[in-house]
């Protein structure tokens, strides 16, 4: 017979026949309960295999104490709950009993009813609350599956792809580097919820964010004491993600005197919490993630070389949108539908010259700044609409920015000609006389970036 998915299956193991008549009847008093009796810790044992919820244990069994059945229930499930009943009243024998993990002692009396009925809603409501949590572990596990995160078939995310996919089959750590607005974070839950730590917490720290004097506080945790202000204990990051995975975006801006006390914590695989003299052990994988690039950061002094080898691990670049051709597209529709949905808006079609449009802009801003522009135009769109002019581009001006960027001279001849483009409205023949070149420079570029394009 198939267990009900809803229903809490319930061992009362007991020996005086009163008190199987009242455990039974109380559990039973819900008719999601299934309940099974047995009169010996043996047969109790033997049947360990149908894994029941919670387990009604009678301390003083003909065959073996209660303490005894206690240790081999917690050594086959530690979740499973359990509620001594006992004749003595001895609080010594209760407070062993619950320091092996019984979830409750209840002396047989004439409260022995209400207090077994209490504790098995109680132990219910702990059960839902882990299922809960598993469902929304599960969740967040689908949302940050591969299929349902990257989107994208450009050859460079492909190859991001691969990396990523290598990434998860270990506890390796992973430097992700990438432009801001790139998905550097994306990439580092896609490891996590995709990894063997995906039921531990994934605990994300900008290091940049954080003043450098409360940054070894906020990793490692403090005393109560430990300093003005600090008037209990805090766990730090480290602690938090014991177990799980510990993301530490812009490394780079990590202030230099915390760099040795972070290479030490991360070789010893232990930390001291500030104000503290005992030393935790954690199980954390380490992923850190920078717009910057670390190795040029380690020659100008400003990051420590066996920092920089420690961390680096498994290098992923994620490249920055205008590298992905075609993907710009499939990235817009992916959004439109995103926001239509949440809004009620309704379909909504995109014209070719808005799409041309958007092909041909640089985003210097990235995945995160064509977002934004798509939410905008779905807003200005008439009739769910979307044309040339509902595409409007509000990147902040850096006169420096082409050179503010390390990239190939094919590059930057690429992004000065896309400037003129977007400035002069897409005409060919102006910004061919304004740079100088050849039309057929220009048109031969766009058809080498939009060879996907249709």
């Amino acid at each position: 017979m198939n267990r009900r998915s809803s229903s809490i299956r319930i061992f009362i193991v007991e020996d005086d026949p009163m008190y199987i008549r009242l455990a039974k009847y109380t559990a039973e008093l819900n008719s999601e309960h299934e309940v099974s009796v047995f009169q010996t810790g043996q047969e109790c044992l033997d049947n360990l295999f149908l894994n029941p919820d919670i387990i009604s244990l009678d301390y003083s069994l003909s065959d073996m104490t209660g303490k005894k059945i206690l240790e081999k229930i917690k050594a086959y499930n530690s979740n499973i709950g359990v509620i001594i009943l006992s004749g003595q009243s001895d609080v010594s024998v209760a407070v062993e009993l619950l320091k092996f993990g019984a979830y409750d002692y209840i002396e047989k009396n004439e409260d022995a009813k209400d207090r077994f009925q209490k504790a098995l809603e109680n132990i219910k409501s702990k059960i839902n609350l882990q299922q809960e949590v598993e469902e929304l572990k599960d969740k967040l596990g689908h949302k940050y599956s591969f299929e349902h995160t990257v989107i994208g078939h450009s050859p460079i995310i492909q190859k991001m792809l691969k990396l990523l996919q290598k990434a998860i089959k270990t506890n390796i750590s992973v430097s992700i580097t990438g432009e801001t607005g790139s998905g550097k974070e994306i990439a580092a839950r896609l490891i996590h919820y995709n990894s063997e730590r995906r039921k531990g917490k994934f605990v994300a720290v900008n290091v940049s964010a954080i003043p450098k004097e409360l940054l070894e506080s906020e990793l490692f945790g403090h005393e109560k004491g430990a300093f003005t202000g600090a008037n209990t204990r805090k766990l730090g990051q480290f602690e938090l993600a014991d177990k799980g995975s510990l993301f530490l975006d812009e490394i780079a801006d990590l202030d230099f005197s915390m760099q040795a006390k972070l290479l030490r914590a991360i070789q010893e695989r232990e930390i001291v919490r500030v104000g503290g003299i005992q030393t935790i052990k954690f199980d954390t994988r380490i992923i850190v993630a920078t717009h910057k690039d670390l190795s040029r950061e380690v020659e100008l002094g400003n990051f420590r070389e066996d920092l920089y080898y420690r961390l680096l691990g498994l290098p992923v670049h994620v490249p920055p949108l205008r590298e992905r051709g075609s993907d710009i597209l499939l990235l817009m529709r992916h959004f439109l539908n995103e926001f239509t949905e949440v809004n009620k808006l309704g379909k909504i079609t995109v014209d070719k010259k808005a799409k041309e449009k958007l092909m041909s802009y640089h985003f210097p801003g990235n995945v995160r700044e064509l977002k934004a522009t798509i939410e905008l135009a779905a807003v200005m769109s008439e009739d769910n609409h979307i044309k040339a002019e509902d595409i409007n581009f509000n990147s902040p001006k850096k006169s420096s920015y082409f050179l503010n960027k390390e990239l190939t001279l094919k590059e930057f001849n690429s992004n000065i000609i896309h400037h003129f483009l977007e400035k002069y409205d897409r005409d060919i023949l102006l910004v061919a006389k304004k740079l100088d070149i050849g039309k057929s420079t220009i048109y031969r570029m766009l058809k080498e970036e939009n060879s996907s394009f249709k």
